[in-house]
């Protein structure tokens, strides 16, 4: 039998097609977790509810990044500019802004949900607000006004234009965006001048995937092709793995390595 008109208005006043109670799953709504700096301080981190770009943890690398910055924050961060990619909930850059950087710029994917509760995290935990900023930012895109936060551009050198510290925590599973991780990384870390040394980017991550490991390195070729020298800094295990039901080797998911990129000589 043909379904007429007039059928479908009998069909929506019985709620043929309304979808059945509890069909679609309520929206997740916003977390908080809690986080002890190594100086005894309590920072109180808001979590998106969900989100497909895995805005809604605290990662592993994050967390191991965030206690290597905060033990070399002397030679780190101290009157230094840092910049985050894909920050999340910002945790490493709230330990920059507590530990003496001068600017601090957290970035993450330009979802509005995301850098909110990105931007609430900085300006919540860190009392000089003034040397904080939050962008949305894709990355391989214009990297423009990033650095138009960076102070006293006026008094630096073209080469010099760019950011001190550049912060990656467990990015480097997304394979097919590498290049374009590089590009951006090649464009705002500072080179080095006849006043300064190179810029240097935190590259920490975790082998969530075991069997995809030799993808995630193949980054650092990648780094190196681009006119950058990779140092190993690293390689810790967490108390216990992040995922439990995935599959692979514990020991690997455990594990963090912890890399440092500067520009050749």
């Amino acid at each position: 039998m043909a379904h007429t008109a007039d059928s479908d208005g009998e069909d929506a006043a019985l709620g043929i097609f309304d979808a059945p109670e509890g069909f679609y799953e309520p929206e997740k709504q916003s977390t908080t977790v809690n986080h002890t700096t190594l100086a005894g301080q309590e920072l109180t981190l808001r979590l998106v509810g969900h989100s497909p770009l895995w805005g809604h943890y605290i990662w592993q690398a994050a967390l191991t990044i965030s206690t290597y910055l905060e033990t070399h924050a002397s030679t780190l961060l101290h009157n230094k500019t840092v910049l985050e990619l894909g920050a999340a909930a910002g945790l490493p850059s709230i330990i920059a802004a507590l530990n003496g950087a001068k600017c601090v710029v957290a970035t993450d994917y330009p979802d509005q949900d995301l850098v909110d509760i990105l931007r609430h995290n900085l300006v919540s935990n860190c009392a000089s607000q003034d040397r904080v900023r939050v962008d949305g930012y894709l990355w391989g895109a214009d990297i423009s006004r990033l650095l138009s936060y960076l102070p006293d551009k006026s008094n630096s050198t073209a080469a010099e234009h760019g950011f001190d510290v550049l912060i990656l925590a467990d990015l480097l599973f997304n394979h097919s965006e590498h290049q374009k991780l590089l590009s951006t990384i090649l464009q705002t870390l500072r080179k080095p001048s006849s006043n300064s040394t190179s810029g240097t980017a935190l590259v920490f991550f975790s082998p969530y995937r075991p069997h995809l490991l030799e993808a995630d390195m193949a980054f650092f070729p990648l780094a190196e092709a681009g006119g950058l020298k990779v140092e190993k800094l690293l390689e810790t295990k967490m108390e216990k793995v992040m995922f439990p039901e995935d599959r692979g080797d514990e020991e690997v998911r455990r594990t963090v390595f912890g890399f440092a990129l500067t520009w050749a000589e």
